[in-house]
């Protein structure tokens, strides 16, 4: 196999849940093969760098290994490399993210009735 469709190797490598979805990422500008945009029939090759973003964040990744299937994590994983710039980019946003969340204050108590009324009112549900 010398080349897959760029959207069935992202399904197959699990950054994205279903192929639909990873079609649509191409077609919305989030994948780059090489330095250029991506539609979702480019075909990918071992060797090929990819920037792929999606809910878990931008990974910058090596191609390793082709595959049309779809299998277990562990075996997905197996199929391209994370550069280390990358790695350490989500990890130190996942630290001040979790950072954030210490300052976030917490609600002392549920919204009464009428709390929840005014919130409704003022999202302009109904």
């Amino acid at each position: 196999m010398g080349s897959v469709r760029i959207d069935k190797w992202l399904w197959a490598a699990r950054f994205f849940k279903t192929r639909a979805l990873a079609q649509k990422a191409c077609d919305l500008g989030r994948i780059h093969s090489n330095g250029v945009e991506a539609k979702p029939a480019r075909e990918v090759r071992a060797g090929d760098m990819l920037q792929v973003k999606n809910e878990g964040g931008a990974f910058e990744i090596e191609v390793l290994v082709l595959s049309q299937m779809r299998g277990p994590a562990a075996v997905a994983q197996t199929l391209y490399r994370e550069t280390e710039a990358s790695w350490e980019a989500r990890r130190k946003l996942a630290a001040e993210r979790k950072a954030m969340e210490e300052f976030s204050p917490l609600p002392e108590h549920r919204p009464s009735k009428r709390d929840r009324r005014r919130i409704i009112q003022f999202r302009g549900e109904r």
